[in-house]
């Protein structure tokens, strides 16, 4: 086979993988934007809204810890899909959910599957695609982010202002159940990494991920990065209701933008790690989005387009970080304990952004006339846990692993 058609058939994975990744990051990401409209309709304060987001990524964070001692004992595809199937069924439970009580346990158990979707999406593209093209494959993954804010938020935003909150999860439901069906045909196998793999006790689990000094730096990154982004993130929408004066239809624009920027700039930070080190460039990024993280946290009344430039910068350099610390992170394993640490990384990355979400939701309130308090002080820890990941970049290194055959 050439390797113009193995880089083919490379990409064509990769596009399908991201394509998953896109449901599931716009099943969570769709919350964010919803606020404004849950808060109104279910008549909930910043706090009750916060656990609605938490109640996702302490469901996740509980089922990666779980996977991790088991998602090495299949084939890749074979999780993939049954963990997706169940992802499936529950977003359908999101959208069936009369009000916010069964709206939040349907939440925590679209976590459960959904938080452990990207480990597996990771640990396949890690098995299939050599460390010197990682960077590029994780750009390329990490525009699923972007791909969900131009075409999956606008479209959930869009079915809700026109129907109602529960329209964005009947949507993600009938989607979700196509890409199962192409994932079912097209996947390979992905089982290389069974071949070494012995059946160890829970202990010897724990010992063989956990007993690493560089995995323990591995998960203090990811676990930064997350409080740093999702302390913020979940409230930019009420906050840019409330505060800035956007309506709510307005909410769309941002995000489109914003995806649209990051559709280029993820790949291209992906390319710059694979050229110029992935330390390097997540370094200089995150030292930028400290800048945006400020001015997000402090914006003022202004007009649309000025709002829409601030969410742009935001999204182009908050997001772009998580593009060399995925290929950092990943390289930082080997593949016989790619999928159980990845699972652990899921679910420490859940935690903490469960952990952000509530915390920032503790932090802030409600003025007499609407505004939402103390967004100010959230954006100072997001700087602080930034800074942590610039300095824990530095102590990961990568693994040593055999090259692919």
């Amino acid at each position: 086979m050439t390797t113009g058609n193995a880089e083919f058939r490379e990409n064509r994975l990769l596009i399908l993988l991201a394509a998953v990744q896109v449901t599931h990051i716009m099943d969570f990401m769709v919350m964010m934007p919803l606020g404004p409209q849950l808060m109104r309709v279910l008549h909930v304060t910043p706090h009750d809204f916060g656990l609605l987001v938490s109640a996702y990524t302490f469901g996740a964070a509980a089922s990666g810890f779980f996977a991790a001692f088991h998602i090495d004992r299949f084939d890749r595809k074979t999780a993939l899909l049954g963990i997706y199937a169940g992802f499936t069924v529950t977003t359908l439970l999101c959208a069936l959910a009369p009000g916010f009580w069964t709206l939040l346990a349907a939440r925590a158990a679209a976590g459960v599957f959904g938080g452990i979707i990207g480990a597996v999406v990771y640990a396949i593209v890690g098995d299939l695609v050599p460390e010197q093209r990682r960077g590029t494959a994780m750009g390329i993954i990490s525009a699923a982010f972007s791909l969900s804010a131009i075409a999956g938020v606008p479209v959930g935003l869009f079915l809700a202002n026109h129907f109602d909150w529960r329209a964005p999860f009947a949507f993600l439901t009938v989607t979700s159940l196509l890409l199962w069906v192409l994932c079912w045909r097209a996947l390979p196998k992905v089982d290389r990494h069974m071949e070494t793999r012995r059946t160890a006790s829970v202990v010897e689990q724990l010992r063989a991920v956990f007993a690493q000094r560089n995995h323990l730096n591995a998960f203090a990154l990811i676990a930064m990065l997350m409080f740093a982004g999702f302390s913020v993130i979940p409230f930019i929408s009420p906050y840019t209701v409330a505060n800035v004066g956007l309506k709510e239809t307005d909410l769309p624009y941002l995000y489109l933008a914003g995806g649209l920027a990051t559709l280029f700039t993820s790949r291209w930070i992906g390319r710059l790690s694979d050229r110029h080190g992935k330390k390097r460039v997540f370094r200089i990024v995150a030292a930028i989005s400290i800048v945006p993280l400020l001015i997000t946290t402090n914006l003022p009344p202004v007009p649309v387009p000025l709002a829409i430039a601030a969410s742009v910068i935001f999204m182009v350099f908050v997001s772009g970080r998580f593009v060399p610390v995925m290929a950092l992170v990943t390289s930082s394993v080997t593949p016989r304990l790619r999928g159980s640490f990845l699972a652990f990384n899921s679910s420490i990355q859940q935690l903490f952004a469960g952990l952000a979400a509530y915390s920032a939701g503790l932090m802030m309130g409600r003025a007499a006339d609407g505004r939402i308090t103390y967004f100010w002080a959230v954006g100072l820890l997001a700087v602080a846990a930034t800074l942590a990941c610039i300095w824990l970049a530095g102590r990961v290194k990568p693994a040593v692993e055999s090259p692919p055959p």
